[in-house]
């Protein structure tokens, strides 16, 4: 049963006016029982932890306490031996299922009771966390409440991509530090593929002194890119490891195979079929080719392999991939037919079945369990003890459910943190679909489709955070938060009495304690998106505001701050050229980070960046980083690679007699097979080709023309100025190049219009 106070209080000096009976602290995930005391408990540097002497996972619970509230509110909590109150006391006591905890807070002290060490320390998070409803520093005091609380799933993850683009072991710990408290236990962590291989292998020091590093790929003409890369070391690992295990989170690793095997074999050739591998392959991105061969050597390799890596890694599984594997490169090997008429194969996915038969036997003598993608559900009898990540939808998760093998839901695209959360110019680089934290809140792990009496094997769920197009730290940081708090919410707590608005109640002051801890997260969810409409001749433009958490924006049109006291947005607003407007969501008095300021000018109306476009299409719609400079900032363009064209709908093409295109090109690196055949360009007219641009859709008539010659060999951007033939009112443009092939790949950065 989930027991709520009906009084939820705001922050700041709402808080401290309330009647203290009522309250109850904004926790997240949302406790499975919550109840408002009576009186508050004064917690400051004299407060003692309290817990059994021989007792090491309450001390490590009371340390991590302790390090928590020293970064969040600047004070010491001092491990103690005696029973002063007010103390706080770590009790070993059954309190239920794996992971669940009761905390009690009275004005004589505080008591965490758990079963284990992981409710020990999850009762200390929610502690902190009520100790830091407000920002602030020094001595707080907190209303009395009780939990009574345990997770809805045992498998509550994310996934961290470190092969596309690496991250310093500094980042791996934060990112566990965020992790657990958020009650996040599982850290699957993707340290193989065929752009980079991560992990330090003593056997085998080529496949970090190689594929451990590689060049990004840049346009022809451009200047070449320095080289990236980096691996963490035996020992790095076992201290993050240790790390991770003092905070309640797993780190399950992944060894590809038998596809994305690429740095593998750069490193050592005879693990493949003999398929050469162009330079500069590692580049690219996308699904390869390359494939281990089906030989006792290989086997020997990935045995030997596997061996290193369960030294390191205590985990009960170790995943091993299985995705992706196209099966090109089996089919013309004469040594991989051979060998599978004599093993009496009948095709390719059953040969990738054997593989991972042969895998999972490995492991099973280790005392590890396999677990891999979807797709080793494919060709045959799985291995009996294999355990599924269900990305390709949920129906993976449903076939092994259905037949006995447990399941973790991680489904692209809803649960695949590369795609982007907005479409502004504020976005880091990423995935052209739009999956937003309602989005994922809204996602159900378990499947209508399983009955009853197998949803116990699904055991969690897990997001991903593949890093092709996530450079850097700072990015892997916003892409992940606050979107990992909502998988966090999914996983800990029951689905009865959860709420979107309720949740981003919670999560506002959640995201703000986890500021001590060096997270910025994105601000995605509260930013304020407006869209201009304006009708070529008049004195004012239109302005609609949206936000995707629907909180509460306000505004104003002369220039004066926004505060909560302005103008409530509810509904269009029209305002004068050359005004100052500004807007900003709101929650509980407080402006949140996502305001919007513009200059409403006669210029900006008619003024788009490529985030304010549409794509023609949907095929594969990517917001690629440019390759230039190499340091310093970079343009973003949004395209769509199968079909780079771009519609300005209602563009006030009224007054205008000439357009602006700022262009930029990049390299079109990506493994994409014969798919790559269906690409089309007209024919250019000049030999750089040339942008046109069409009125009232694609097959309208050509209103202009900007020859590329301008922007031919430029690595950076360029602004292409062409006459626009006579138009009226508003109308849509549709602009694509002309091209003789896709490299370079050309893309827009702005368009304008000039009267």
């Amino acid at each position: 049963m989930i027991c709520f106070s009906r009084v939820l209080l705001g922050l700041g000096a709402a808080l401290a006016s309330a009647p203290v009976a009522a309250q109850v602290p904004k926790l997240l995930p949302l406790p499975a029982e919550l109840h408002s005391g009576r009186g508050v408990l004064a917690v400051s540097g004299k407060t003692a932890l309290v817990m059994p002497a021989a007792d090491t996972g309450a001390r490590i619970a009371a340390e991590r306490l302790a390090a928590l509230v020293a970064e969040a509110r600047g004070f010491e909590l001092k491990v103690g031996s005696d029973a002063s109150t007010p103390s706080i006391r770590f009790v070993r006591a059954a309190t239920g299922k794996a992971e669940s905890y009761r905390l009690e807070v009275t004005p004589k002290g505080a008591t965490i009771t758990a079963g284990d060490d992981a409710g020990l320390l999850y009762g200390a998070v929610t502690l902190w966390q009520a100790m830091t409803q407000a920002p602030g520093r020094g001595a707080v005091s907190i209303p009395a409440f009780t939990v009574a609380d345990a997770p809805r799933f045992g498998w509550r993850g994310l996934m961290l991509d470190s092969a596309r683009h690496f991250q310093s072991p500094a980042y791996v710990r934060q990112l566990i530090d965020w992790m657990a408290v958020n009650k996040l236990n599982t850290l699957h962590w993707h340290l193989v593929d065929d752009q980079g291989w991560r992990i330090e292998i003593k056997k085998y020091p080529r496949l970090t002194q190689v594929s451990g590093w590689r060049r990004p790929a840049t346009a022809p003409g451009a200047p070449q890119l320095p080289q990236v890369g980096g691996f963490y070391s035996q020992e790095e690992i076992r201290a993050i490891v240790a790390y991770a295990a003092q905070r309640n989170v797993t780190i399950i690793p992944e060894i590809e195979m038998p596809g994305h095997a690429l740095a593998a074999i750069r490193a050592y050739p005879e693990l493949g079929t003999g398929v050469p591998i162009p330079p500069g392959t590692e580049s690219d991105w996308g699904v390869f080719p390359w494939l281990y061969n089906f030989d006792d050597k290989t086997f020997s390799f990935l045995e030997n392999v596997l061996d290193e890596v369960i030294a390191l890694f205590p985990s009960r599984y170790v995943h091993v991939g299985g995705d992706e594997a196209t099966k090109e490169q089996w089919k013309g090997s004469a040594e991989v037919q051979a060998r599978m008429k004599a093993l009496g194969v009948k095709d390719e996915a059953a040969l990738q079945a054997a593989f991972m038969h042969r895998i999972g036997g490995h492991l099973t003598k280790r005392g590890r369990k396999l677990i891999g993608w979807d797709e080793i559900l494919e060709g045959g009898e799985v291995p009996p003890d294999a355990t599924i990540t269900s990305w390709r939808g949920v129906e993976g998760a449903i076939i092994a459910a259905k037949a006995g093998h447990d399941a973790v839901l991680s489904p692209s695209p809803i649960l695949y943190f590369d795609n982007r959360q907005g479409f502004s110019d504020s976005e880091p680089p990423g995935r052209g679909n739009r999956i937003d934290l309602k989005t994922v809140y809204g996602f159900e792990p378990v499947p209508s489709a399983i009955p009853a009496a197998q949803q116990h094997h699904i055991l969690g769920l897990q997001a991903n955070l593949w890093t092709e197009h996530v450079r850097t730290e700072a990015r892997a940081a916003w892409m992940t938060f606050p979107r990992a708090s909502a998988v966090a919410e999914i996983g800990w707590s029951a689905k009865a009495g959860r709420s979107y608005d309720g949740f981003v109640d919670r999560l506002i002051p959640q995201l703000e304690r986890m500021r001590a801890l060096k997270l910025e997260p994105a601000s995605s969810a509260f930013a304020v998106t407006p869209d201009y409409a304006y009708v070529p001749g008049s004195d004012s433009v239109t302005v609609t505001l949206v936000n995707q958490s629907g909180l509460e924006m306000h505004y104003t049109i002369d220039g004066s701050q926004v505060t909560a006291k302005s103008p409530v947005y509810r509904g269009p607003v029209s305002v004068k050229l050359t005004s100052q407007f500004k807007a900003a969501a709101f929650h509980s008095g407080r402006e949140l980070p996502g305001g919007v300021k513009q200059t409403v000018t006669a210029q900006s109306v008619r003024w788009r960046s490529d985030e304010m476009l549409k794509t023609c299409t949907n095929r594969v719609v990517l917001a690629l980083e440019d390759d230039y400079p190499a340091t310093g900032k970079r343009a973003t363009f949004v395209s769509d690679i199968f079909n780079p064209c771009w519609l300005w709908e209602k563009a006030p093409v009224g007054d205008a007699k000439q357009i602006a295109i700022t262009v930029g090109q990049i390299p079109f690196n990506f493994q994409i097979g014969k798919d790559i055949e269906t690409i089309k360009f007209a024919a250019p007219a000049t030999p750089e080709g040339e942008f046109e641009v069409r009125a009232g859709g694609c097959e309208g008539s050509r209103v202009a023309v900007l020859p590329l010659a301008a922007a031919e060999g430029n690595p950076g951007l360029t602004r292409l100025v062409g006459r626009l033939a006579p138009r009226a009112g508003n109308e849509t443009l549709c602009i694509r190049y002309t091209a003789k092939g896709v490299e370079p790949m050309w893309a827009i950065d702005a368009v304008e219009l000039i009267p």
